[in-house]
């Protein structure tokens, strides 16, 4: 309706136009023909300007569904239809493209506590993100613009955590949080606040546990954001497939289906049970939950 009523006002605007030369014709005392000609005139005039106005407009209309789509389908290039609220990493590495440019210039910085924990490997598992400290109740705010794919309570891990996918690719974690403000699906601004921070799940005091992943793929969240100076380093960070597969740990990892057993998962995956034991600290008669990852080299 607004896009009819501007085309409404336009149209109208010129034909004001045409109607004040017109009577500024017949004041004149033109003759018929010259009247005509006149007339002709304004509307060879009247044809060239509407189409110029209504591409404007078209043009004005169109950005906005598009921006309305983006924020309604983040980064749906990449992810295609997949919209999963059950797990946290949702893609292989088979769906993940060698490089892609990852527009990083509209951001907040979550929390501005400092880091207490950083990311990589630790004894028995790698830690996939980094930890800023916070006190319990301390707001917590959405690092890009995106919508909320999945909000949960893991009691042996993220405590109560939110998963977000911006449309510039990424998706972002966070977690131990005491109070998740959002809800799946909602669509949420750079810097809006979406929890309050705390130490639920796995955790030894209050902190923000904050992840980057990229199709799945958990990216060293250093690379992309200086946490002293909360900035990113640049405006776009140039994800590499090759790089990250040999510093992120995530082809070392392996979750669990249905069916499997430790002597399957290490037949898979070249390697011995007694290794999957020693990497993962059980023993080999541990009852096998799915969906738990294991890292298998």
């Amino acid at each position: 309706m607004k896009f009819n009523g501007l085309k409404f006002i336009a149209i109208s605007a010129l034909m004001i136009t045409l109607q004040s030369g017109t009577v500024f014709g017949q004041s004149s005392l033109l003759n018929t023909q010259k009247h005509h000609a006149v007339m002709q005139n304004d509307l060879i005039s009247y044809n060239k300007v509407i189409p110029k106005i209504m591409n404007v407009v078209d043009s004005s209309l169109i950005a906005d569904q598009l921006k309305n789509m983006e924020a309604e389908f983040p980064a749906a290039d990449l992810y295609g239809d997949d919209w999963d609220n059950k797990w946290v990493k949702t893609f292989s590495a088979n769906s993940i493209p060698d490089t892609f440019a990852i527009d990083v210039s509209d951001y907040c910085i979550p929390v501005p506590g400092y880091k207490t924990s950083d990311y990589g490997w630790r004894r028995y598992r790698m830690h996939k993100g980094v930890d800023l400290k916070l006190q319990t109740g301390d707001t917590v705010r959405a690092a890009f613009s995106g919508k909320v794919r999945k909000t949960a309570y893991e009691a042996r891990g993220y405590g109560y955590y939110v998963v977000m996918r911006h449309p510039n690719g990424l998706e972002t974690v966070y977690g131990h949080l005491s109070k998740i403000l959002v809800k799946p699906n909602q669509i949420i601004k750079v810097g809006d606040p979406i929890a309050l921070g705390g130490s639920t799940g796995l955790s030894t005091g209050p902190h923000l546990h904050f992840e980057t992943r990229f199709l799945g793929m958990a990216l060293n969240p250093n690379e992309i954001f200086d946490f002293v100076n909360k900035v990113p380093h640049t405006d776009t960070y140039v994800f590499t497939k090759k790089k990250q597969q040999t510093t992120s740990g995530t082809t070392a990892s392996y979750r669990i289906k249905s069916g499997d057993t430790l002597s399957s998962i290490a037949a898979k995956h070249g390697t011995s049970v007694s290794r999957l034991c020693k990497l993962n600290g059980i023993s080999a008669k541990k009852v096998l939950r799915v969906g738990t990852v294991l890292r298998v080299r």
